[in-house]
């Protein structure tokens, strides 16, 4: 099926074999290369299409952005014109990214804007969260992970993206790793737009308290990952999520039945959520230090805890048998007589010895007790040496 991308078109839908749609009359190949199959999804910014490659023998499929703009203003639309082309040029260097779709073109035709950009095959988070249900908490810190360097490339490159959320990243089929997607609504960022309330772009449920505004940074990114977070390990729609009379998130209280997630994966996501940018992370790099702090303690109490078992298990082997009598050998030493001996307390007055179970639960009781804030504080900073000194003194 050849599909009219011509806006305002009331029969879209084509025979393949067609050159001008039936209904309105309008060309369907776009450029004279790219064919509509169908609608994607459409919103404020314009309509987004599956699409075909007729100039490569193979056919590729590819997604096509159409761009509308509510005015007939001369100056605006040129202004419009002249922002779509830097924006493409940008996105083309976004592309060069494997975890960002590739631009394949740019142009425009019929008074319309048009990106082609490369198809992701896969099945986004939003799909993956109804198809598979809740996700646990390897696989968050395995997003967090993947994605992180994604959003760091792009600030780098002074880009906001100001619309993650679940939908806009797929898990591509091929390898596995998470593609972000729908830079149509990414805007450059320059001093003065920094500065400068504008149009809110994204979705409102995901959207940092400052994009709101108008105004977004590299930290409005991270808090709308945060919020996908919390929706895909709960299920739970962010707006009903948000204590709005203590203006804070209460995601913990929609965990799944018997669902627990860690502090360590819980702390993370907190400061990632938090309502003032300057009590959020600044940066995606300063998210991945804390999270490579955050794996270096697991292990270290995983280790710790281990070798309690151990002791533990040690703990089991059958004591000696006492003798009052007995001396070390060679001490050269006698025993003395039963009118100096000390008083030995008897069996019966003695306090019970633990049992192998108990003296291993005391020993993993007393490791969880640990105050590890300062070894956590020494390895943020990178002291490897004092750190390790540290694990020593515990």
């Amino acid at each position: 099926m050849s599909y009219c991308v011509t806006p305002g078109c009331f029969a879209p839908e084509n025979p393949d074999s067609a050159f001008y749609c039936l209904s309105c009359g309008s060309q369907l190949l776009l450029r004279q290369r790219y064919r509509g199959v169908s609608p994607i999804g459409s919103g404020g910014f314009g309509k987004t299409f599956l699409a075909v490659d007729e100039d490569i023998p193979g056919k590729p499929s590819c997604v096509i952005k159409q761009f509308a703009f509510p005015s007939n203003d001369g100056l605006i639309l040129d202004k419009a014109g002249q922002l779509f082309r830097q924006e493409a040029e940008r996105l083309e260097q976004l592309g060069e990214h494997p975890q960002i779709p590739q631009l394949l073109a740019y142009f425009e035709q019929n008074q319309q804007l048009y990106l082609v950009q490369e198809l992701i095959e896969g099945q986004n988070l939003e799909e993956e969260l109804r198809q598979v249900g809740q996700f646990g908490e390897k696989q968050i810190w395995q997003l967090l992970r993947d994605l992180l360097p994604v959003l760091q490339y792009i600030h780098d490159r002074q880009v906001i993206h100001r619309d993650i959320k679940p939908p806009n990243i797929i898990h591509r089929r091929s390898d596995g790793k998470p593609v972000l997607i729908d830079f149509g609504v990414a805007k450059l960022l320059s001093a003065t737009a920094l500065q400068r309330t504008g149009t809110t772009v994204g979705t409102v449920e995901y959207m940092a308290p400052e994009q709101i505004k108008g105004k977004a940074f590299p930290a409005s990114d991270l808090y709308s990952l945060g919020v996908s977070c919390i929706h895909l390990l709960t299920g739970i729609a962010p707006s009903d999520m948000f204590d709005i009379m203590h203006n804070r998130w209460v995601w913990r209280d929609h965990l799944p039945a018997g669902k627990v997630v860690s502090d360590r994966l819980g702390d993370i996501l907190d400061k990632l959520l938090e309502n003032a940018i300057s009590e959020r992370y600044q940066s995606a790099n300063e998210v991945l230090q804390a999270i490579n702090v955050q794996a270096d303690l697991g292990a270290f109490v995983q280790h710790g805890a281990l070798a309690a078992k151990h002791l533990g298990d040690n703990s089991s082997e059958k004591p000696k048998s006492y003798n009052p009598n007995a001396l070390p050998s060679g001490s050269g030493k006698a025993r003395p007589n039963s009118s100096q001996e000390e008083t030995i307390p008897s069996p019966s007055k003695e306090e019970p010895t633990p049992s192998p179970s108990e003296e291993g639960s005391l020993t993993k009781q007393a490791l969880l007790e640990i105050d590890y804030s300062e070894l956590r504080n020494l390895l943020a900073r990178k002291k490897w040496q004092e750190a390790d000194n540290k694990t020593w003194d515990l």
